[in-house]
């Protein structure tokens, strides 16, 4: 068989001749390094876990302390929006229009390169009304109405603050700890720890939309599975036909035909990994069968034929459209209803530096009533308490304008000493109102939540610690949260 041929010439070409010739230098240095670190041929050590709460066939053998989500619906809103517009009511910003914005204020803040050449830095107000929620106490605008109705089921977080000023390092640090690409997101940390709670689905599914035009584009390595073994990587789901590329037989291919072929790859993977001891072999075979099992799984998941009318009602008229954001938001009911454990939802086009007053109002028409939709749903059904949703982009925007400032048109730059964001279920107590910022909105006053804080946060209530959630990779242990981050205990029910 041809495939024990190639074994064969592996074998022949690591005789000890070779061996000794190709790897001369690689065992002087492996040799130098076991002196230089004793420990760098020690196997990963696993951290000690406490309880006896136990997952789903994730690296964590056990919880280290009862979870109270079992699965996260984070709404990712890419671009930045605006908290002046949406949830950080600021009087004094419409009282001071049009007037620069003391130092004592701004103190020197680094700021985007978008701005080097402005040398004046107007205050500005938002065009639209706030109004304060009986019982919660916050604000929301009037672009915000649907969220507003939910405003006892969420926290919401004035006060989240984050390290990076430009979009792409910016997504990156909040989905994987760090600025730099490379390190897993927080769906493969969960893939990783906790495993799946359906073997017929990813535990990990990425959509994607867009709700505007132009706007920033996505890095996938902000759903990438970094150093961990590369099946733990985010799944996307696109719209259309085929929502997992390749999923579907070719012409002439039968599932039995599909499965005789697997099960001869697997034998032929198999034999690989004893040569080469390559983890990704392992990593291919778990991919090639979760793609097999998809195949019965996926079609069933994206037929939305089920749904009654009052439910697209709710969501809103986009949600019968593939690809839209009302329509992902459905799609992540009816996952999370599956336990597929991380599903992710990026929604473009946040990124208003000019003629932000018209552009916020499309942006924030096609997410606000899904958002408060799925958290109804998800109430409705008994899952919005075992499930973590989420609502938030990677910074928020100065409360100064960009630009050429009028009475009807401006736009705001990158900020990344405040912005806002809400949580809901899993846990979360709902109904109230967290941090505060300045009359300026310009720096945080009470409360601060760092991006570490906030994957911390969300770690601990899926029953995780995120500092013992390791993982040993070129001789360093890393986490989601790196040497930082603090559990929000105020925030938790």
């Amino acid at each position: 068989m041809k495939y024990k041929k190639d074994i064969q010439q592996a074998d022949y070409l690591q005789n000890r001749r070779e061996f000794l010739r190709t790897t001369s230098k690689g065992l002087g240095a492996l040799a130098l390094g076991s002196l230089m670190m004793p420990d760098l041929l020690a196997a990963p050590e696993r951290p000690k876990l406490i309880t006896s709460t136990s997952n789903s066939g994730g690296a964590l053998s056990k919880l280290h302390h009862p979870a109270k989500a079992k699965r996260v619906i984070y709404l990712f809103q890419s671009g930045g929006p605006s908290q002046f517009e949406l949830f950080d009511y600021k009087p004094a910003l419409n009282r001071h229009w049009g007037e620069e914005i003391p130092d004592s204020v701004r103190g020197g803040q680094r700021l985007s390169g978008m701005l080097a050449a402005q040398t004046s830095f107007p205050l500005v107000g938002s065009q639209f009304e706030f109004k304060q929620h009986a019982k919660t106490g916050g604000y929301f605008s009037e672009l915000m109405k649907h969220t507003s109705g939910v405003a006892e089921d969420i926290c919401m977080i004035n006060s989240m603050h984050t390290d990076a000023i430009n979009h792409e390092p910016a997504v990156i640090f909040m989905q994987t700890g760090s600025q730099q690409v490379g390190r897993p997101s927080i769906g493969s940390w969960m893939s990783y720890g906790l495993g799946s709670a359906n073997e017929n689905l990813p535990s990990f599914v990425v959509m994607l939309s867009r709700g505007d035009k132009g706007g920033q584009s996505l890095n996938m390595q902000a759903w990438n599975s970094g150093f961990l073994p590369s099946h733990h990587q985010g799944v996307r789901f696109r719209s259309g036909v085929d929502p997992v590329l390749y999923l579907n037989n070719p012409d002439g291919i039968n599932r039995d035909r599909r499965r005789s072929e697997l099960d001869y790859l697997t034998k032929l993977e198999a034999e690989q990994k004893k040569v080469w001891g390559d983890p990704e072999i392992d990593s291919k075979i778990s991919q090639y069968e979760m793609a097999y099992r998809m195949q019965s799984s996926v079609p069933e998941i994206s037929d939305l034929s089920d749904e009654p009318d009052y439910i697209f009602d709710m969501y809103g008229p986009d949600s019968r459209i593939p690809g839209t954001y009302a329509y992902n938001c459905l799609m992540a009911r009816r996952l999370a209803e599956r336990d597929v454990s991380f599903i992710q939802l990026y929604h473009m086009g946040w990124d208003q530096h000019g003629n932000l007053p018209s552009q916020i109002q499309i942006m924030a028409k096609s997410s606000d009533q899904a958002s408060a939709a799925l958290v109804k749903d998800l109430k409705q059904r008994g899952l919005l308490e075992d499930t973590l949703v989420i609502w938030g982009g990677e910074f928020g925007r100065t409360s100064f304008s960009q630009g050429k400032l009028t009475k009807d048109n401006y736009g705001r730059d990158h900020h990344s000493r405040s912005f806002s964001s809400w949580m809901a279920g899993g846990g979360i107590k709902g109904g109230t109102v967290y941090g505060k910022t300045d009359d300026f909105g310009y720096n945080i006053t009470e409360n601060p939540v760092h991006v570490h804080d906030f994957q911390a946060t969300l770690l601990h209530q899926l029953g995780i610690d995120h500092e013992k959630m390791v993982f040993k990779h070129q001789g360093r242990r890393y986490r989601l949260t790196d040497v930082h981050g603090h559990v929000i205990k105020d925030i938790l029910a």
